[in-house]
């Protein structure tokens, strides 16, 4: 039998783990970070129940009442957070076909924007603008005879809404419906009323997606299993289709740009970042964000070091912001 000659020391002339030996070089070397800025944490805001109830599908996140998010808004504040998108959560009995709560100046979020800014003038606050959380059959818009959203009725509503969350103390309104021709309405009616320092975050690649399960259960809104909204929100196979979605509000006059979700469309944000100019928005959905925790009860994953590696892949893929429920989980790590 013939005698192997085992080579200790190969001649190499690349050896990358150099640099991956000591943590305070790969550290010094990382290509990606994420700070407390780049984070956007979506916040519950109801007008019924306790100050603070937990969301059954979603560990660590709760319904507050306005009160009580004004107190918690000075925890997440002194923690380094400064940016957060509101959602309504209304009572069932105010609900109806057209969404009429909506436009409602003393509704949850509005009220709770008035307060909070009453007492903190250096956070931002983003505005959802859809109707889903205020119509009782669940769609982002109002319906005609045919049962079908109506795309311009439903546009003339949200320009109502941005104009009132303007007024009560908002720095960005979000449209997240996916009608047509949304952003440059709401950017018009904005300007004409004197808010033309009022940012638009259009949730420009909204997919068809079933990961907002818990959000839906969240806001008591109506599940995807009862409806259909594939008639205005993105094809998941759709690539190109997100992408001209999201030049087509870049030229309507957006000034941020949303892809959602996040995770599952990585190769979009990449796209967007690459091709477009404006800052680039992700949002770790519910989904998202509840499937990492449950894999963790299970102790099948590991929270933190999953939750961080999950928003470091959309960080990677070219988000400038990111929605995400881990907000406060992660400013506490840093």
């Amino acid at each position: 039998m013939r005698k192997v000659c085992l080579l200790y020391t190969m001649n190499l002339t690349h050896r990358p783990r150099r640099l991956r030996e000591l943590k305070p070089m790969k550290t010094m070397l990382s290509e990606n970070f994420i700070s407390k800025s780049d984070l956007i944490m979506p916040v519950f805001v109801s007008d019924f129940g306790p100050d603070k109830e937990p969301i059954q599908s979603m560990p660590e996140i709760y319904r507050w009442s306005v009160n009580a998010l004004t107190e918690q808004i000075q925890i997440w504040y002194d923690l380094g957070l400064k940016a957060f998108a509101l959602f309504p959560c209304i009572q069932k009995n105010k609900k109806c076909t057209l969404g009429k709560e909506a436009l409602n100046p003393n509704s949850v979020c509005y009220e709770a924007a008035r307060k909070i800014k009453g007492k903190f003038n250096d956070i931002v606050l983003i505005a959802d603008l859809a109707l889903d959380p205020f119509t009782d059959h669940g769609h982002d818009g109002v319906l005609n005879k045919d049962g079908l959203v109506d795309n311009d009725k439903t546009v003339d509503i949200l320009c109502q809404g941005a104009l009132i969350a303007a007024g009560s103390g908002f720095d960005i309104v979000a449209p997240s419906d996916m009608m047509d021709g949304r952003v440059g309405s709401i950017r018009n009616t904005l300007d004409s009323n004197a808010f033309t320092d009022i940012a638009i975050l259009a949730y420009s690649a909204k997919f068809c997606s079933s990961y907002y399960g818990p959000f839906r259960d969240a806001v008591s809104s109506v599940q995807t299993s009862v409806i259909d909204k594939s008639g205005y929100q993105i094809n998941p196979a759709n690539s190109k289709e997100a992408l001209r979605e999201m030049i087509l509000d870049e030229k309507e006059g957006a000034d941020i740009l949303m892809v959602k979700p996040a995770e599952p469309y990585l190769d979009i944000i990449k796209c967007a970042k690459d091709q477009l100019s404006l800052p680039i928005a992700a949002y770790q959905v519910s989904g998202e964000y509840s499937r990492i925790w449950a894999a963790s009860l299970q102790g099948w994953l590991d929270l933190e070091n999953c939750a961080r590696e999950s928003l470091l892949s959309i960080k990677r893929a070219g988000a400038d912001l990111i929605l995400t429920y881990f907000a406060e989980r992660f400013a506490k790590t840093i």
